[in-house]
């Protein structure tokens, strides 16, 4: 066996036997040791295996090629390409997941501040329509009120919230 910086194919290919490669080894199964190993098969059998191997290893790296034919390295990109390609330190995430963390707790007490502007009537016909994507009439069945009634509740709910977190900006 020669150079195994090669392709798997050109390794096989350029190989006596069959060769197997794994993250810790090389393998190279001979014809000795096909026949040794397989005492009713012939040197024929192994020629077919050897062709079925070299097929495959072909295939596998024209497949490889078509994927990768398009990557280009990573100094040949310009800085903000880079930039848009570099993934952020562990230090980062775990700061931003905190920050991420604190603006949703902002956010959800801001919610709660606004959803307690609204009239009860509001606020129940704006959870029904907005959480649990009740539709007007559904809302409209479930209280036996009329749709429109529903549809203009709802809207003069959002105007509210709209106003309030307007100001709280």
């Amino acid at each position: 066996m020669k150079n195994y910086r090669d392709s798997d194919y050109a390794v096989n290919k350029n190989a006596e036997g069959i060769v197997y490669r794994f993250a810790n080894q090389t393998i190279e199964i001979t014809i000795a040791d096909y026949l040794r190993e397989n005492p009713d098969k012939t040197p024929a059998d192994f020629a077919k295996l050897k062709a079925l191997s070299d097929t495959d290893y072909y295939d596998t790296d024209r497949s490889d090629y078509r994927q990768t034919w398009k990557n280009t390295s990573f100094d040949n990109l310009g800085e903000d390409e880079r930039a848009l390609l570099a993934a952020p330190s562990v230090e980062d995430e775990v700061i931003d997941m905190g920050e991420r963390e604190v603006l949703l707790a902002q956010r959800q007490s801001l919610v709660a501040l606004a959803l307690d502007k609204l009239t009860d009537k509001q606020r129940r016909r704006y959870v029904l329509y907005h959480v649990h994507g009740k539709s007007y009439r559904e809302i409209a069945d479930i209280e036996n009120a009329h749709f429109t009634s529903v549809e203009e509740s709802i809207l003069a709910a959002e105007k509210k919230i709209q106003k309030f977190i307007l100001k709280q900006g």
